[in-house]
């Protein structure tokens, strides 16, 4: 059995060999590949290679597109930082007040700088292993978009203050992940991830009137271009899982500080699980032991489609055998 057919398979509740692996590897992919990680977020040819290397090496069952959260930001007009060994961020506040919301355009992701480049790492994913990985392509949720090119306080204090007008710059965000999921699906995409880290910080009652909404219409997009939802919220959403159970994703990512049973349950029926040990405390600074009690864990907590993973990316210095030992745990103990 091969990493698409287990992971596909897996979703469908159907018997698979062992529980697949979804480590999100960026920085962790450059490092282990000897690449700069400046290479890695802007040429899409090292990151394919990076990716299919770590897959390769540590049993990996989906490869991912996945560099950094300013591709959509960059290309719409934000200035952005492009460091040498570190992933790229914003520089500044792009949207000082509402009124600049004219110079905030949906833009063609083909006609993007940023955007292409994913798109094209989609493309030589489908080229060198199409048949025997899942491909994951990503994008911003609209509420990660807003956060990025409002800045995140500012964004909070308009929820209460400005609400009218941020769901004016939602609907900006929300056709640009959308327009830009469509092409990474018509690249060979077999997920779109939908980062949506800020909502994390929201009540549930703006998790409902900001965020779910939208979510749920770009799933729905993604979903009818033929693609399936990942979605990857990080932080404590523990208060949230009802209304994420409502989103529509093929699946989500629970983080480590979440009840990975309580999550599991909430979900169930609706989307698949896939989590949740810690990347720092267990993965980086851990011991193969603490790894393999771990992924025991997430087995036990988890149901016929759970996946298994750290509850966010893995970090760039965790030692290789701590990897290895997530393969070879999940293959001794599913």
């Amino acid at each position: 059995m091969n990493s698409y057919e287990r992971v596909f398979h897996r979703l469908a509740g159907k018997p698979v060999d062992r529980a697949p692996n979804l480590s999100i590897v960026m920085g962790f992919a450059a490092r282990h590949s000897g690449i700069p990680y400046r290479k890695y977020a802007t040429d899409y040819r090292y990151l394919v290679e990076a990716n299919l290397k770590c897959c390769e090496d540590f049993k990996i069952d989906m490869v991912s597109a996945i560099s950094d959260p300013c591709r959509e930001g960059h290309d719409m007009g934000a200035e952005i930082r492009v460091p040498e060994d570190a992933a790229p961020s914003f520089r500044g506040i792009f949207l000082e007040d509402y009124a600049d919301l004219q110079k905030l355009e949906v833009r063609d992701p083909l006609k993007g700088e940023r955007m292409l480049d994913r798109i094209k790492a989609v493309e030589l994913f489908q080229e060198k292993a199409g048949e025997s990985y899942p491909i994951l392509g990503w994008i911003e949720g609209a509420f990660a978009s807003a956060s990025n090119l409002r800045g995140v306080n500012n964004l909070m204090l308009d929820l209460i203050e400005r609400p009218a007008e941020v769901h004016n710059l939602l609907e900006i965000c929300a056709e640009q992940a959308i327009l830009f999921a469509r092409e990474q699906v018509r690249a060979g995409a077999d997920f779109i991830g939908m980062g949506d880290a800020a909502a994390s910080l929201i009540s549930p009652d703006h998790y409902q009137e900001f965020v779910l909404p939208y979510e749920k219409r770009i799933s729905q997009a993604i979903q009818e271009a033929g693609a399936r939802v990942k979605l990857h919220i990080c932080g404590d959403i523990s208060a949230l899982l009802p209304q994420i159970a409502r989103t529509g994703a093929d699946m989500v990512d629970i983080d480590w500080m979440v009840d990975f049973s309580e999550a599991v349950e909430v979900l169930r029926g609706k989307s698949a699980a896939c989590g949740n040990f810690d990347p720092v405390d267990i993965l980086l600074q851990g011991s193969q032991a603490d790894v393999r009690k771990a992924v025991q864990s997430c087995l036990s907590a988890g149901d016929k489609d759970t996946c298994i993973a750290p509850g966010c990316e893995v970090p760039g210095e965790t030692p290789p055998a701590n990897m290895q030992e997530i393969a070879r745990a999940l293959e001794e103990l599913s």
